[in-house]
C-alpha cells in the first residue's frame, strides 16, 4: 500500500503525535509498504511531504490579499482571535495538502481533528481515510477560552460551540476513527455523540527494543553523585502543568534538598516557567536541558519520572520511563489511570495538587525499595503491553477492513 501519515502540527517537534508517526512509519515500511509524511512546516509557514523534501510556502500559495485577510483575523482586536487562527490555518493546510498531491495514496492516516476535516475535504473517493486522535481538542480549548481573563462569556461560548461541532466533524469525517484508550472513548460518544460503530480502541504501539537499544548512546549529562534525579520530558505548555510541579519542588525543598529535577524539553511557556524557578528560588535545584535526543540515556540514570500534566490522552513520555524501568508519578487524569495502576506500577496524583504533588515525590525519596519495586513492575508491565508488533497489525487490520468497504460500495 502506498500511505499517507498527515498532521495539522507542524513537525519534527518534541512530542507524542511525532514519535507515533515515526515509528509507525517504520514498522509499515519493514512490512513493504510505502509511507510519506504531510504535516506543516515550522512556524506554519509551509506545508511539506517532509521524507521527500517537497513544500509549499503560504507566500506562494495565497495571495496578497488573502495574506491580509488572515493577518487581520489573528488580530487580537477581533471577537474571536482563536477561531480565526485555526480557520485561517486549515485554509491553507487543506490547499496545502491539495496542491502537493493526494490521489497517489491508497490510505491517508490523519492524526488530528484539524487535519482529518480539511484532508476529508479534498481527498479523492477511492483513497480510504483513517483517523487517529490523540487527544481531546474541544477540551483543551475549552480550557483555554475559560481560563483567559481577557475572554467574555459570551465568545467564550461561542467559541465553545464552535470547537464542539469541529471535534465532532474530525471524529467522524474519516472512514474510520482510532482513540488509544476508553476515556477517549466515551468522550467521544458520551458528549459529543460520535456513532461508536465509528470508532476502534487500541493502544499506540512503541517500539521497546529500539529505545531500549539508545540507552547506552551516553552523553555529556551526568547526575549528581550526592544527590537523587527527578526527571519531566514533554513539551513545556501550559496543559503539561510544569508549573505546578515548580510550586510542588518548592514545598518539597523546604524539608529536604537531596534531590535535583531535569526538565527536558521546550515549549511557548519555557521562559515563564524559567522565572517561576527564580521567583521560587529553585534555581539551583531544577534544570532546564531544553530539547534533546538523548532522553532513553537520561532517563536511565535518573530517579523519579514526573508528569504533572492538566489533561492526557496516552503519554508516551509516561510509556518510555515505564520501559526504562522508573517510578513514575502522573497526574490521575485522561487515560492515564488506564496505564498506571496506583502503588502497582506507579503514582497517580491528584490534578493540580501541588502540596499531594510534593508528598509523593518525598515519599519516594524517602522509601528506595518501594520506589524501585514501581519501576521493575512498570518494566514488567510496559514491556508486555507496548508490543508495536501487535498495534502495525491493528492499524493495517482497520485500513484493509476500511478499502474493503470502499470497493464495496
Amino acid at each position: 500500500m502506498k500511505i499517507l501519515l498527515a498532521t495539522f502540527w507542524v513537525t519534527p517537534h518534541v512530542g507524542g503525535v511525532w514519535n507515533y508517526m515515526q515509528q509507525l512509519k517504520d514498522k509499515l515500511e519493514a512490512l513493504g509498504h510505502e509511507v510519506d509524511f504531510l504535516s506543516y512546516g515550522e512556524n506554519h509557514e509551509y506545508v511539506h511531504i517532509i521524507n521527500e523534501n517537497r513544500r509549499i510556502d503560504m507566500n506562494d500559495l495565497l495571495s496578497e490579499e488573502i495574506l491580509q485577510y488572515m493577518k487581520q483575523h489573528n488580530s487580537p482586536t477581533h471577537p474571536d482571535p482563536i477561531i480565526h487562527y485555526y480557520e485561517t490555518r486549515c485554509d491553507f493546510f487543506q490547499l496545502g495538502a491539495d496542491y502537493l498531491g493526494l490521489d497517489k495514496y491508497d490510505v491517508i492516516h490523519t492524526q488530528d481533528i484539524f487535519s482529518t476535516v480539511c484532508i476529508n475535504r479534498v481527498r479523492s473517493k477511492k483513497t480510504v481515510h483513517v483517523a487517529t486522535l490523540h487527544g481531546c481538542v474541544a477540551h483543551e480549548l475549552r480550557s483555554a477560552y475559560y481560563s483567559s481573563k481577557t475572554n467574555k462569556q459570551g465568545i467564550a461560548n461561542l467559541g465553545r460551540e464552535h470547537f464542539d461541532r469541529l471535534e465532532y466533524d474530525g471524529a467522524t469525517s474519516a472512514d474510520h476513527t482510532i482513540v488509544a484508550n476508553e476515556w477517549m472513548r466515551d468522550i467521544l460518544t458520551d458528549e459529543f455523540h460520535v456513532p461508536k460503530e465509528q470508532l476502534s480502541v487500541f493502544h499506540y504501539g512503541y517500539d521497546t527494543e529500539a529505545f531500549l537499544k539508545r540507552v547506552d548512546e551516553k552523553t555529556e549529562i551526568e547526575r549528581p553523585a550526592d544527590k537523587k534525579v527527578l526527571i519531566y520530558t514533554g513539551r513545556l505548555s501550559e496543559f503539561k502543568g510544569v508549573h505546578h510541579l515548580l510550586g510542588a519542588l518548592s514545598q518539597l525543598k523546604k524539608r529536604r534538598t537531596d534531590w535535583v529535577c531535569w526538565i527536558v524539553g521546550d515549549g511557548p511557556m519555557e521562559k515563564e516557567l524559567k522565572n517561576i524557578r527564580k521567583a521560587l528560588g529553585l534555581e539551583d535545584d531544577v534544570v532546564f536541558l531544553g530539547r534533546r535526543n538523548d532522553i532513553p540515556y537520561l532517563l536511565s540514570i535518573s530517579d523519579i519520572f514526573v508528569l504533572p500534566t492538566l489533561m492526557e490522552n496516552q503519554p508516551l513520555s509516561v510509556i518510555e520511563a515505564q520501559i526504562s524501568g522508573m517510578a513514575v508519578i502522573a497526574s490521575d487524569v485522561g487515560g492515564i489511570p488506564e496505564i498506571i495502576e496506583h502503588g502497582i506500577t506507579g503514582v497517580l496524583s491528584p490534578v493540580g495538587d501541588e502540596e499531594m504533588l510534593s508528598i509523593h515525590i518525598e515519599y519516594l525519596l524517602e522509601h528506595d525499595s518501594y520506589r524501585k519495586n514501581l519501576g521493575v513492575n512498570a518494566k514488567i508491565w510496559g514491556m508486555n503491553h507496548w508490543s508495536a508488533d501487535i498495534a502495525v497489525q491493528k492499524v493495517l487490520g482497520v485500513y484493509q477492513h476500511s478499502l474493503d468497504k470502499s470497493r464495496q460500495k
